[in-house]
């Protein structure tokens, strides 16, 4: 049965209930976005850091109470043209030396006691203070989000397959489950491997929070509200990014800022309690075949949306037995993994194009990032132009998508994100300071819009059997997106130049990919495999108006007067009338035995025959 057009209508379509139902889903993407941009200033570095002096490099002869503070780093730490004194060397002097000018040979060494550290952004102490990850140890920090990159590949993954197997309900709340207790843990660990060790974990869960109730939300819509739905979960997104700098300066230290982040989750094991607040999909429960379950869920959604399924006079043509009539009785549930994607063509070239679309509109944001580093070096000034240009992002989604398509938007997202890229890879030498930050904040921008609308494009067109594990693979080829630019900061940036002519030139081919794909916009979900194959991309062009038509040339076939939904109902009213033990009429039964018995009766009817034809 077709659930956008035969069972939402009549269980109370986008009523009241599912408008409630998609409000208290918007609040676990604020929690998760508060738990992954938190990782910026856990590990941003400090405007300034040096070595700490150490005595024992100078000469015996020094006494520092004859320098101001000033003058005493100048004679300890070399001074470096440009960024002022050295972040990771120490000068060491002869030890019978007595001139301290710069005459004298003075040998540089690294670090001996640590380093002194300015405030990090918004925090007095992160990791990076806390465990010293500068200089030599630098790489760590890359590595970090690397690991935390892989914890989210994995969870969206697994996690996704298990919403197919176990349901949307019940894979958030396993997740928010171990995501609540596993930040818990995260603000009492004491060291960098058990601290990257229970974030990559972490991660892995909050994958699973973001992709249930990504996906549940969007199964509760019906198609003109769907867009909207999605784009305002954006929006708490971007208000979880905004709010972050402010929990930073109020807890001054990242212990305190994980345990704030941790909060939400924790608030959001009340779900466990409350299963109106986030229930099962019935359109779940319907596609694997869950009879008895989304025939409980449908009567709830329809009494809380004011709707009555059951009809006494007419007993076989409430939604109930229609339900009934076509899964049949010994219906049995039906779960499907992402392997079935082997033995699809249409599902599987759209996995793999919005997968792409979405790989390049992550990876490429590092390279517009990193101009606007190089234009302003305030870490304030960078991370608030991203979070304004998702939030645009958002809102150019929500004027354009609807009333242009999904496809169309899509593409132009990857046209303008390409070109932006090339100028600035082709022309950046020749540009002024100014046309180079609106070319990167321009690309930033419709980076972002590329990356919002990959997802939401493969929600929409994935089948609910697979939704979870299809969209969970599209998602993680998002997350292996972010990690390259953890990758280009592993190497130092020495394969920056390379990396930004890969992904615009990525950014070029998906123009060509996207055209394969179907548009999906006001247009109900697939629920089935062979109704997912069955979306063909629309053509390229419009058929001519001049075109001859030669209506004897074609070929209609005849209307057929058998109407399968008419058919069904009878059939259904007609067994529930048959198992009633009151019908409506009784066939008379004689209760004496018949005067003549079969033998004479055909007797005396062969006699007449013949005296009417004699």
């Amino acid at each position: 049965m077709d659930y956008e057009t035969k069972i939402a209508p009549r269980a109370g379509g986008f009523g009241r209930y599912n408008r409630v139902v998609v409000v208290f889903s918007w609040f676990p993407n604020f929690a998760v976005m508060l738990n992954l941009f938190s990782d910026v200033f856990y590990t941003v570095l400090p405007d300034s850091y040096h070595c700490k002096p150490d005595p024992q490099l100078l000469p015996s002869a020094f006494l520092p109470s004859n320098f101001s503070r000033q003058g005493y780093l100048n004679l300890t730490i070399p001074w470096v043209k440009g960024s002022g004194l050295s972040h990771c060397e120490l000068f060491k002097y002869p030890p019978n030396v007595s001139d301290f000018s710069e005459k004298v040979s003075r040998e540089r060494v690294s670090c001996t006691l640590g380093w002194e550290y300015a405030n990090a952004a918004g925090l007095q102490s992160n990791f990076v203070t806390e465990w010293n990850l500068v200089c030599s140890d630098y790489w760590k920090i890359p590595l970090q989000h690397v690991c935390i990159m892989t914890g989210w590949v994995l969870g969206y993954i697994l996690l996704g397959t298990l919403c197919d197997w176990l349901g949307r309900r019940r894979c958030f709340l396993f997740s928010i489950s171990l995501s609540s207790l596993i930040g818990v843990a995260v603000c009492l660990s004491n060291s960098m491997v058990v601290f990257l060790l229970l974030r990559l974990s972490q991660g892995a869960m909050l994958a699973g929070v973001f992709i249930s109730s990504y996906i549940a939300r969007l199964e509760l819509c019906d198609p003109p509200h769907r867009l909207v739905v999605a784009m305002i979960s954006g929006f708490f997104a971007i208000f979880a990014e905004l709010l972050l700098p402010g929990f930073a300066v109020l807890c001054r230290d990242w212990p305190v800022l994980q345990a704030v982040a941790t909060l939400p989750l924790l608030l959001l094991l009340s779900y466990w309690c409350c299963a109106s607040v986030f229930p099962e999909s019935p359109r779940w429960l319907l596609a694997t075949a869950q009879i008895l379950q989304a025939k409980r869920s449908l009567q709830e959604f329809s009494t809380r949306n004011g709707v009555c399924l059951h009809n006494e006079i007419y007993p076989g043509e409430t939604l109930l037995s229609e339900i009934d009539s076509a899964y049949g009785e010994d219906c049995q549930p039906a779960y499907l993994s992402v392997l079935e994607l082997r033995r699809t063509r249409v599902i599987w070239k759209n996995c793999l194009i919005l997968s792409f679309t979405l790989f390049i509109g992550t990876g490429i944001q590092y390279c517009f990032t990193r101009n606007l580093h190089s234009y302003s070096s305030n870490f304030y000034f960078s991370y608030f132009l991203r979070v304004i240009t998702g939030a645009l992002a958002c809102i150019f989604i929500c004027l354009s998508v609807n009333h242009f398509g999904r496809r169309g938007m899509l593409l132009l997202s990857a046209i303008v994100t390409g070109l932006s890229s090339l100028l600035l890879l082709a022309l950046t030498q020749y540009l002024h300071g100014g046309l180079v930050l609106v070319l990167s904040i321009v690309g930033l921008l419709f980076s972002q819009a590329l990356a919002m609308l990959s997802a939401f494009f493969a929600s929409e067109v994935m089948p609910t059997v697979v939704r979870g594990g299809s969209l969970g693979l599209v998602l993680a080829s998002g997350c292996i997106g972010m990690a390259a630019s953890s990758l280009m900061e592993l190497q130092n940036n020495g394969g920056y130049f390379l990396h930004h002519v890969v992904f615009a030139s990525f950014a070029v081919l998906s123009v060509l990919c996207i055209m394969l794909l179907p548009e999906s916009k006001r247009k109900p979900l697939p629920d089935s495999l062979k109704e997912g194959e069955n979306q063909r991309r629309p053509a390229l062009f419009l058929s001519r108006p001049d075109r001859d038509n030669l209506p004897l040339l074609c070929a209609q076939p005849p209307l057929s007067e058998y109407n399968p939904d008419n058919y069904s109902r009878l059939v259904s009213a007609t067994r529930r009338m048959l198992t009633k033990d009151t019908l409506p009429y009784r066939i008379a039964v004689p209760t004496h035995a018949p005067l003549l018995s079969d033998s004479e009766t055909h007797g005396q009817e062969n006699e007449a025959l013949r005296e009417v034809m004699f």
